[in-house]
């Protein structure tokens, strides 16, 4: 027979009795219990008290009178708070339990697993046995809250969470309510579901989402990199035995970049009159 009382939802219910550890709740039919460290006030038999259900450490309904920050019916950005390899992760509602996040709705590699003080889109929902579980929302869902990015958008510094990663790259919600993706090219490090990341906007689409890169823009890597080089010849006598001739597998052994990107700092160091080369070495101009 099905209960009327189920975790996840708010009711309103009576006081029937009370003990040394907390008040019997009931709704005339089922009782559930409210532990004195869950009430927030003293009550009496007869009290009426709204309170949200879930399940204890042994899986029996209990109540608080802590207001949640997410039920059965809603969604909520919702914080990590622990981590279990063979279980999932454990999710922050705003009570004393935390709710699981199940393995099966995590992404397969565990380094794409959130981390603590990771933030998810979240609800909740019952399982078949109905045990409360915590419950990813669906990209339609954060579609329905998202707004549409403008052209005047472009470039511009935005700070989201990742809420969905694919072989391609990452979706973001970013926290100026846009829907954003980045290409697995355009990332300067792996990314994990739930892991807030800085980006600039690359490109804005016609159905207001966004393109996004973590990467400076050219100019500004340009400069990045002669001031790198030029720090490097500074450290290393004025002088090193790389030009623009150099192999590109020693440029990226050295530098970690690509020749073509040590070509351009190079040739940004020349305009400005600042290195020189001859016979397969680049000089400090002092």
């Amino acid at each position: 027979m099905d209960t009327t009382i189920r975790a996840g939802e708010m009711y309103t219910l009576k006081v029937d009795r009370q003990s040394d550890f907390g008040y019997f709740l009931s709704d005339g039919t089922e009782e559930v219990m409210l532990h004195k460290r869950e009430a927030s006030r003293s009550l009496q038999d007869g009290d009426e008290v709204t309170v949200f259900v879930y399940q204890d450490h042994e899986g029996r309904l209990a109540a608080t009178m802590s207001e949640p920050k997410v039920r059965l019916d809603s969604l909520a950005w919702l914080t990590v708070v622990g981590s279990q390899k063979r279980l999932g992760v454990f999710l922050d509602i705003g009570i004393a339990k935390d709710v699981l996040l199940s393995n099966d709705d995590l992404p397969g590699p565990l380094e794409e697993w959130p981390r603590i003080g990771d933030q998810l889109y979240a609800g909740l929902r019952l399982d078949k046995k109905g045990r409360l579980f915590a419950d990813l929302a669906s990209e339609e869902e954060l579609v329905e809250i998202a707004e549409s990015a403008e052209e005047a958008h472009f470039n511009k510094q935005v700070t989201g969470h990742v809420y969905k990663l694919n072989e391609v790259g990452a979706l973001l919600y970013t926290k100026d309510h846009h829907i954003g993706f980045i290409h697995r090219d355009e990332m300067t490090r792996p990314l994990r579901l739930g892991e807030e990341v800085e980006a600039r906007i690359s490109f804005v689409r016609e159905d207001g989402r966004v393109n996004l890169s973590m990467k400076p823009r050219k100019e500004q890597a340009y400069s990045e990199d002669a001031e790198m080089i030029y720090a490097y010849l500074k450290e290393h006598k004025g002088q090193m035995p790389y030009t623009d001739r150099s192999e590109p597998e020693a440029i990226k052994t050295e530098f970690n970049i690509s020749k073509a990107a040590f070509k351009r700092a190079l040739g940004k160091l020349m305009k400005e009159n600042k290195i020189k080369q001859e016979e397969g070495v680049t000089f400090l101009k002092i």
